[in-house]
């Protein structure tokens, strides 16, 4: 199949996505997709293109890849298939560990036996693998431990200089930022990373891995609690529900929309690394979790924020990244500002609601009067 792409997880949120990206212009494309129900729920349809193959299999068992790679050869395989959730791994260790460190070995094992070797390997890979990245405090560049739940208890939020002076966190950039995962799905992410690149070193292949920042958009699942705090607070929103702001509402994230996302991996699939590269996604614009929720309810006309003071056990403080090398390489340039992805975001919800609220209308059985 030349100009073929296999997209892992091609199903899901970003997989569809770009899957239907790619048919634009005219890829053949093939997804491989479990299809869990944590991420594919009764009323969310599959949205793919009708001239994409759609090969259902589990990237961790091995006949499911030896049928993938005998109905298809691809040129690219764009990896995204994975279990996501930094809370969650820290509780279904050997479920994340199984989907995206044997999954992805799977990947590669099953190309050994298949004698093929794609042109190109792209791993959608996570922020989360730098922990809390660098900080800065005065001229001191330093790398702070992981904060303790003790730590989180007492609300110190912060992480603290080598003299307890005040710290200010640093845009993580690959290539001079150390990643340093801090929680079990981070520390997956990272393995990915180091299984790809030693498998495609000695194949001789290309690598791109591409270190997204936190995903939204439409198309994100609205059920599941670990996709994301933008889903979360704009279904909350929706409803006129006050939103919960953990710790003191000073949590920094770069928060990147889906197209701009998708133009990312369409630019690393159009312009194949010709050596393994790795670059950071992201808006380039640093958010904190209040202005996030602020400009939520405030879009929604919603209830004043409430910061809360609660915390996640394995969260990191802030997380934003450099976007310049991303740039240069891929020529891509990010192209959604916050306030409009967010109201594009709502305005889908609100789509989605009411369909299903004709479905369940057009689905309820005739009630008969009296006679």
């Amino acid at each position: 199949m030349s100009g073929s792409v296999l997209v892992t997880g091609g199903a899901g949120f970003i997989g569809s996505a770009l899957a239907r990206r790619l048919v634009t212009v005219g890829y053949e494309v093939a997804v491989m997709d479990v299809l869990h129900p944590q991420v594919h729920t009764g009323h969310q349809a599959i949205d793919l293109p009708p001239s994409v193959r759609l090969l259902t299999g589990d990237v961790t068992h091995a006949p499911d890849w030896d049928a993938v790679l005998r109905l298809c050869r691809p040129s690219q395989i764009v990896h995204l298939a994975a279990e996501t959730g930094t809370a969650q791994s820290l509780s279904e260790a050997t479920r994340h560990a199984s989907v995206n460190v044997v999954g992805t070995t799977q990947l590669l094992d099953s190309l050994s036996r298949a004698a093929h070797v794609p042109d190109q390997l792209v791993l959608a890979s996570s922020r989360a693998v730098y922990g809390e990245g660098a900080w800065q405090s005065g001229s001191h560049i330093f790398y702070p431990q992981p904060r303790s739940h003790a730590q989180l208890v007492a609300g110190i939020w912060d992480p603290q200089g080598p003299g307890h002076d005040a710290a200010a966190p640093l845009s993580s950039c690959a290539g001079r930022t150390e990643p340093r995962p801090i929680n079990i799905y981070a520390a997956t992410k990272l393995a990915q990373e180091h299984l790809l690149a030693a498998w495609a070193t000695a194949h001789d292949t290309n690598l791109s891995v591409l270190r997204l920042q936190n995903v939204y958009g439409p198309g994100q699942s609205l059920t599941n609690s670990y996709t994301g705090i933008v889903a979360l607070f704009a279904r909350l929103a929706r409803e006129q529900r006050s939103l919960e702001v953990y710790e003191d509402g000073r949590i920094v994230r770069d928060f990147v929309y889906i197209d701009d996302v998708v133009e990312a991996l369409f630019a690393a699939i159009e312009r194949p690394a010709v050596q393994s590269r790795c670059l950071d996604i992201g808006s380039g614009t640093p958010t904190t979790i209040h202005e996030l929720a602020l400009q939520v309810a405030g879009i929604c006309a919603a209830p004043e924020p409430i910061v809360v003071g609660k915390f996640r056990d394995g969260d990191v403080r802030a997380a934003m990244c450099a976007i310049e090398p991303a740039k240069n390489q891929l020529a891509w340039c990010p192209r959604w500002a916050l306030e409009e992805g967010l109201r594009r975001l709502l305005d889908w919800i609100s789509e989605q609601a009411e369909l299903r609220s004709a479905t369940a209308e057009h689905a309820a059985p005739m009630k008969l009067g009296p006679r």
